[in-house]
């Protein structure tokens, strides 16, 4: 059985979906969960990017034990210098450094000869080879390069010194029947090839990113990249959960296997999807709500005389939980730990006290506790206290069906002086909004705004995910309450608060891969 590593990019790649802005706490969070999904590699980020990147870099490098941190850098020496400072205390650092190859970006991005390339690549991975005892070197737009040319430079990177190479198919152009053949020709053409790894990095921009990277496995490629629920540049990346499915169920045909533990998906999903605030599609394959859902007569009938009819993934396999523990206001603070153990929620002993104030005082409005709530209590908007810059103090809306909607606001502000503002809208939550923006320096532009129950009944928790552009800067946020206009308050400061200390950092670099 051929084993395939993961290359989980979820921090990194994942992290670039448009609107989404991941503190260090919450990138903590999802490098923790994914150690425990025991991936090979987390991709922890783009230490030269940014401040703000580095640090995350580093502290999960520090953190993570059990799975090795890598970062990417550009072929620029400054990059190398970062993202070693950031990964030397690791417990397998390792780099992950590219340049593009093919014509059009030849041409018109690098502004370099075939010759310029090869140099560049060359002197780079010579150069990281003094310092990192793991090196990655990634062809940028792969898929659209003349293969002898790739052949040639893949060959010149491995004599300076990398270990693995990766053929990404960077904007999701490839077929799995071309892709397939790019690593067949590489095994073929390539002198060098069997001293390396090969790796896949699918984008999913024609929707063949899973085909394609299960094409490249089929063609000798021993690690696949990916992230969670897919997530990433434009229409995403391949989604990991998906290959190691696929690779799992039907082992009879591709005989490879991951290390996986698969049964730490679902809250994985979960836990990527709460945190960067991009829902999951209910018919998305094995983490989507209806994965393992039957309304059809004839399927539900098949499924209860034998489940393998219409079910070929068990919802246990993926760690979907058929049953919860409810918790309520009798429950004590014990009960509450264990659970919290159960969730897999790492939460610091000093935050346990706090958090379990909140459960209890949820406890008395709602009649049960579910999990789910647990979860949405504990990642809550994840902001530390340097973070939080504007914070909501009370809401007062009134609406009628014959009246203008208005809304009053009361929030500390950046110099923690009280501020009161009222405003109207067209509705309720415009109300709001246009009342929030004027206690706030500067214009606000909403872009996206959507609500989820967490959980079911009336006294449902709402979770409110909010899209905007603050400071030329387009972010995400999220608020959690009973209430869904204090929700949405919330998750509109929290998006707020996330520019303002995001414009303490060196701007980000764009980067695709």
């Amino acid at each position: 059985m051929q084993k395939v590593k993961i290359f989980d990019t979820t921090l990194r790649d994942g992290e670039q979906s448009a609107g989404v802005n991941l503190n260090l706490s919450e990138k903590l969070e999802i490098a923790k969960q994914l150690e425990k999904l025991n991936v090979d590699i987390i991709e922890a980020g783009f230490p030269a990017a940014s401040k703000g990147d580095f640090t995350s870099v580093q502290k999960i490098a520090q953190t993570i034990k059990n799975c090795s941190v890598t970062g990417l850098a550009r072929g620029v020496i400054s990059d190398i210098d970062a993202a070693w400072e950031a990964l030397k205390d690791g417990a397998e650092p390792r780099l992950h450094t590219f340049l593009a190859t093919s014509p059009i970006h030849r041409q018109y991005k690098l502004k370099m000869s075939k010759e310029e390339v090869i140099e560049t690549a060359v002197n780079t991975v010579r150069y990281a080879a003094k310092k990192f005892p793991i090196i990655q070197w990634s062809a940028e737009d792969a898929s659209r390069t003349e293969l002898p040319f790739l052949a040639e430079i893949v060959e010149k990177v491995i004599q300076a010194g990398a270990h693995v190479i990766n053929i990404p198919d960077t904007v999701g152009y490839g077929t799995p029947q071309e892709y397939g053949q790019i690593f067949k020709y590489l095994k073929e053409r390539v002198p060098s090839i069997n001293k390396v790894s090969l790796s896949t990095h699918c984008h999913d921009d024609l929707g063949m990113a899973i085909a394609n990277s299960l094409a490249a496995i089929e063609n000798g490629a021993t690690q696949v990249e990916g992230t969670i629920n897919g997530i990433g540049e434009r229409a995403g990346n391949a989604a990991l959960e998906e290959i190691a499915l696929a690779l799992h169920i039907r082992n009879d045909y591709y005989k490879a296997a991951t290390r996986l533990h698969l049964q730490e998906i679902s809250r994985t999903s979960s836990l990527v999807s709460k945190l960067t605030g991009m829902i999951v599609p209910a018919n998305k394959a094995v983490v989507g709500r209806n994965a393992f859902a039957h309304e059809s007569g004839i399927h539900q009938d098949g499924v209860l005389k034998e489940k393998t009819t219409y079910e070929i993934i068990s919802p246990e396999l993926v760690g979907v939980q058929t049953n919860s523990l409810v918790l309520g206001k009798h429950s004590g603070r014990h009960a509450f730990k264990n659970r919290l153990n159960e969730l897999g929620l790492s939460v610091p002993e000093e935050e346990i006290k706090t958090l379990f104030t909140a459960f209890k005082d949820l406890a008395d409005r709602k009649k049960e506790i579910t999990d789910e709530d647990i979860v949405a209590l504990v990642l809550g908007d994840r902001l530390s206290a340097e973070e939080r810059f504007y914070e909501l103090i009370q809401i007062q809306v009134q609406y009628g069906t014959n009246q203008v909607p208005t809304a009053t606001v009361t929030l500390t502000g950046l110099d923690k002086e009280i501020i009161q503002e009222a405003g109207t809208g067209a509705g309720s939550i415009e109300a709001l909004y246009n009342t929030l923006e004027k206690c706030v320096d500067g214009e606000i532009h909403l872009l996206d705004y959507r609500i989820q129950s967490v959980g079911a009944g009336r006294d449902a928790l709402a979770q409110v995910y909010v899209s905007l552009k603050y400071m030329d800067t387009e972010t995400s946020g999220r608020g959690l309450a009973q209430d869904v206009l204090e929700a949405s308050a919330k998750a509109y400061l929290n998006a707020i608060n996330r520019v303002i200390y995001m414009k303490n950092k060196v701007p980000v670099l764009n980067v695709v891969n």
